[in-house]
């Protein structure tokens, strides 16, 4: 794989789609692969979108078209870092994603035990001497409810992790680091759809064919020979019923039973990161 400078493609592509879903499933599916400069919605009407959009925007926009409860959305932590270099990556990503929610959330224990996983598994890709100092200063922002100041550092955080495994010439990783973190932010979202009855709002938990295809093409530029590990396999077979699930032409409403199944792949993803493989 190319070492190529890391594109912020992605994640500005979900927070369009984000805005773009409020103003009807029926019309965006139709231009799903347009660019995505499609127009905010009235209240949230503002200059267009930076390229730097980040997990934290694609957050602010899902907490300002549901009502929120974030904390509900906190997890166990993870297992001890396992030595597969590959899942703790994935699994890195999701605890980025993690560091993003409890920040929405505003709790400072919750952020600092996060960190705590954080800083283990990037002790395990070797970053934990480069980030540490940085992990460290953000508990203390926390304690201090500097949340303002926290957000930047945690998006900061979260690219300079990418550039230092490109440095290292773990391409792979920073890859899959990316897509444990918007898998996870996805199965936030989804999860935030399913507790709203509201039917306008079902199409926030993926929606967009473009948002997904993103998704797909982190999965795709995962190096050849890793695609052969039965993790991965997983993966990808749930991402492709995610995409059949959401494939258009769609319906004007997304139905309860899309909505349902896409959570259920969801967490099949996640708990498909954690898993141990069995011994033969």
């Amino acid at each position: 794989m190319p070492a190529a400078p890391y594109r912020t493609r992605h994640p500005l592509t979900i927070c369009a789609a984000v805005v773009g879903l409020c103003l009807g499933w029926q019309v965006l599916a139709s231009r799903a692969l347009a660019s995505g400069d499609d127009p905010a919605p009235p209240e949230a009407a503002t200059p267009a979108a930076p390229a730097e959009q980040t997990p934290a925007d694609f957050l602010d926009h899902l907490g300002q078209r549901v009502k929120a409860r974030w904390r509900l959305q906190f997890r166990p932590p993870p297992p001890t870092p396992p030595a597969d270099r590959g899942r703790a990556a994935l699994i890195l990503g999701s605890l980025m994603a993690d560091s993003f929610l409890v920040w929405q959330a505003s709790d400072s224990q919750q952020f600092r035990n996060n960190n705590q996983e954080v800083l283990s598994y990037c002790r395990m890709l070797g970053l934990g001497e480069k980030l540490s100092p940085r992990l460290m200063a953000q508990g203390k922002m926390a304690e201090s409810n500097e949340w303002k100041e926290l957000r930047s550092e945690i998006v900061d955080d979260h690219q300079e992790m990418l550039r230092l495994l490109r440095e290292q010439r773990d391409d792979d990783l920073a890859v899959m680091i990316d897509l444990g973190l918007w898998l996870r932010l996805l199965e936030i979202s989804t999860n935030l759809v399913v507790e709203n009855a509201a039917e306008e709002v079902r199409p926030l938990c993926i929606g967009s064919p473009a948002v997904l295809q993103s998704i797909r093409d982190d999965f795709n530029r995962i190096s050849l020979p890793r695609h052969d590990e039965t993790m991965i396999k997983q993966i990808g077979a749930h991402l492709e019923a995610i995409s059949t699930l959401w494939r258009v032409p769609q319906p004007a409403t997304p139905t309860q039973e899309q909505v349902s199944q896409t959570q259920e792949k969801l967490h099949a993803i996640m708990h498909a990161m954690v898993e141990k493989p069995q011994q033969p």
